[in-house]
């Protein structure tokens, strides 16, 4: 729906301080008399002499390389007009904080009060050698064109209006999948543009280098014809020959209609004149050319785009610049040329049919977006965006010669643009990476869940695992259709289907618990529950891994295969542990689900686990036993606990680097412990593992951080089973299914290789 924004909420929004919406923040410590030093005077030298000596050595000692210019006059702003430099600098804000948000990317936005257009681009051609590249804004047409055109020819760094060509790339790949949905040819396929502006003029450019053949191109003053003695030359390109003279004539038989002018001036009978399955791209705002709801009433084969976030297909140009700089930026792009817009618009369509992460779904109120024609395009906070356009923008570059330098490792790339803007860290691709190297039968419970299967869909184009999924063969096949997955090849089991594997399986959990009160009866009611057969095949040696909780609760998730797989000769102890995912590196929290108020052996065992396990993700554990105190400094039963613990773990464990009774805040400051407990085993590189007293502070912890601590909680992670059992959180995200998986593959390659040394 629609948000509403009130005069008096926009300007509180923008006026609360700090006013506006950006800041300066260093990037270097600043806290000493020496850092100042390094910053500016004398240390300052040293970098402005090697750039001296070698121009390009300016993308190594500054910002320049992730540096763009949001730049404008004012004259075009919004739907608002020309309402002048200043007026425009809350629009250039804006912009620069998508950029930010979205690719990580850092802005200046300057407003220049200059309206001649030479006198603009000389202004922005002396700001070359402070950026890394030029996004133009909100400048009027016809300047807009000669300033782009001009700079780009000038310029060694690349230059972009992006009221033209965001709109075009964004329009460009929901016409090319509108086109496949009707099964339609682009160019025989006759266009109809309504507006001759900057959007509209570079979208038909685009729409021709797409292949788009006939086109008829409607101003103000009517249809551009070559025997208009009125046309500018950027209009010329557009003029046509053929006997049509108005919008109705224009429309009669067209297939595809792109609106670029103002809002309801467009009739239900003229849409009526088009061909059949007309594509319809209205994107007049606030208000389209013709209201959504009047088109879809008027006809039931229309495709539609608008640029309302209240409708279907909401065209934004928000899914393409951010991306494309970022792309051009990371190869030190010296343009953005046609095969990178090009690639860009493929890359956009392409990402549409995939299927739709749970978080996007989740965002926008709706529980199915699926390819088709209410879902041309991807939605803006799709987290993928960033790696398929920026790779797919700085790969043209690269192909077609404006790139400075080449990306080869293009795994490693798309993690780092994860990590800007703090969807993933080198933890989880790690994971991820390993996973794909041996890929594992991963046993999923609940696979009558469209979340799991989309997952599945994830795990199998990544090449991560190989799933088995558990459940009535139905309705997974009903749910994998609905929701466009292509998981023909997966194993698909109803353990009611099998009696012979079913009294199998109940035989062996009999034989296992009879001793624990369980009768042949209730072993073989047991086995019916999806989560006793999972991890019986687990047990049986006929998977790799089982996950499980979706739709559970942890206790009721974890039951069975405490049961029938129990636990590791090696651990006298089940724990539950969270990665947290932070932009300073992976922190690990336990035991935050299982034991609800552990002995002091208990936490001994509990820190032996999560150690393992630590190093298992490739880190060093610098391990935290925590209180509420520092080294004795209160009483209480906790402390004592606490402090007992630690001096047994240290005498089991003397290689580890623990430390305790400590409070969390001086764990992680190691400025602090190194002035006041010098003596502390985390005062030279501070604790990333946490060993909580109890379940309720853990389980608290973990669920703060998560909630408001700009972090992501990867997780629970079950330590101390003897094969790889995983339990989701309730309610879990296709993401967190996703990592939750990887991590299951690579515990089960790691006990594999266990297993083999110990043969």
């Amino acid at each position: 729906m629609s948000i509403k924004i009130s005069k008096e909420d926009a300007l509180a929004y923008h006026s609360r301080k700090p006013e506006g919406k950006i800041e300066v923040v260093p990037t270097k410590m600043l806290s000493s008399q020496r850092d100042l030093a390094l910053a500016y005077s004398p240390g300052v030298a040293e970098p402005c002499l090697a750039i001296h000596e070698n121009p390009d050595d300016t993308f190594k000692y500054t910002a320049k390389g992730n540096l763009v210019g949001v730049i404008s006059n004012g004259t075009a702003v919004l739907g608002l007009g020309d309402i002048g430099p200043s007026a425009s600098k809350p629009v250039m804000e804006g912009k620069g904080v998508l950029f930010k948000k979205f690719a990580g990317i850092d802005v200046f936005d300057i407003e220049i009060d200059e309206k001649d257009p030479k006198k603009f681009i000389d202004i922005v051609r002396s700001l070359e050698p402070t950026f890394g590249g030029i996004n133009l804004e909100d400048i009027k047409a016809p300047e807009c064109f000669e300033i782009e055109e001009t700079l780009k020819g000038m310029l060694n760094i690349p230059v972009m209006h992006d009221d033209q060509h965001g709109t075009a790339i964004i329009t460009g790949a929901a016409l090319l999948n509108a086109l496949e949905i009707n099964g339609k040819n682009i160019e025989e396929c006759r266009f109809v543009v309504i507006g001759a502006g900057a959007s509209a003029t570079a979208c038909t450019k685009t729409y021709k280098s797409l292949g788009a053949k006939h086109i008829i191109m409607i101003d103000k003053d009517g249809v551009i014809r070559k025997d208009r003695e009125d046309l500018t030359a950027a209009h010329a390109e557009f003029a046509t020959d053929l006997d049509i003279n108005s919008i109705d004539e224009a429309l009669d038989g067209a297939d595809v209609l792109l609106g670029l002018s103002a809002g309801n001036i467009l009739q239900p009978e003229q849409l009526l004149k088009m061909a059949h399955d007309p594509i319809v791209f209205t994107l007049a705002n606030p208000n389209p050319e013709i209201a959504y709801e009047l088109a879809m009433s008027t006809r039931d084969d229309i495709i539609m785009a608008t640029g309302r976030s209240d409708h279907p297909n909401q065209v934004n140009n928000v899914l393409g610049f951010p991306y494309i700089f970022r792309g051009a930026l990371d190869v030190r792009a010296k343009a953005i040329n046609e095969e990178m817009k090009i690639a860009a618009i493929k890359a956009i369509a392409d990402l549409a049919k995939e299927p739709v992460p749970e978080l996007v779904n989740k965002a926008y109120n709706d529980e199915n977006l699926v390819f088709g024609k209410n879902y041309l395009i991807p939605k803006p906070l799709d987290p993928r965006l960033i790696t398929t356009i920026s790779p797919a923008v700085a790969k043209a570059a690269m192909e077609s010669g404006v790139a400075r330098i080449n990306i080869t490792d293009w795994e490693q790339y798309k993690a780092e643009l994860n990590e800007r803007v703090g969807l993933d860290s080198k933890f989880i691709s790690r994971m991820i990476n390993r996973s794909k190297q041996q890929p594992k039968r991963i046993v999923f419970a609940e696979a009558d869940n469209k979340r799991i299967l989309k997952a599945a869909q994830n795990i199998v184009d990544e090449g991560i695992g190989l799933p088995v999924l558990l459940g009535p063969k139905d309705k997974i096949s009903r749910l994998i259709s609905e929701n466009n997955l292509d998981l023909t090849d997966i194993e698909i089991i109803d353990p009611r289907e099998d009696q012979a594997t079913l009294d199998r399986y109940s035989e062996h959990l009999y034989q296992k618990r009879k001793r624990k009160g369980i009768t042949p009866h209730e072993a073989g009611k047991l086995m019916k529950d999806r989560n006793y057969y999972g991890c019986m095949m687990l047990e049986m040696g006929e998977a790799d891994a089982f996950v499980s909780g979706l739709t559970k609760d942890y206790p009721r998730a974890i039951r069975p295969a405490l049961h029938t797989i129990g636990v590791s000769e090696r651990s006298k102890k089940v724990a539950g542990m969270y990665v947290i995912n932070h932009k300073k590196g992976p922190f690990f929290f336990a035991d935050t689900t299982v034991n609800v108020d552990p002995s002091a052996e208990d936490l001994v065992d509990i820190i032996g686990l999560t150690a393992d396990k630590v190093k298992f993700f490739g880190f060093e554990p610098r391990i935290a036993v925590l209180s509420y105190t520092n080294f004795g400094s209160g009483k209480g039963k906790i402390p004592e606990r606490v402090q007992q613990a630690t001096a047994m773990a240290k005498e089991r464990y003397p290689n580890l680097i623990i430390e305790g009774d400590i409070q969390a805040n001086v764990a992680l400051d190691t400025e602090l412990q190194q002035e006041n407990y010098p003596f502390s085993a985390l005062a030279d590189k501070g604790a990333n593992t946490f060993i909580f007293p109890n379940l309720s502070s853990g389980n608290i912890a973990y669920k703060l951080i998560m909630q408001i601590g700009g972090a992501e909680a990867i997780g629970p992670i079950l330590l101390g089973m003897k094969k790889p059992v995983h339990i989701l959180q309730l309610g879990s995200t296709i993401r967190e299914i996703v990592n939750m998986a990887s991590i299951a593959v690579v515990d089960a390659q790691m006990r594999d290789k266990l297993n083999t040394k110990d043969d």
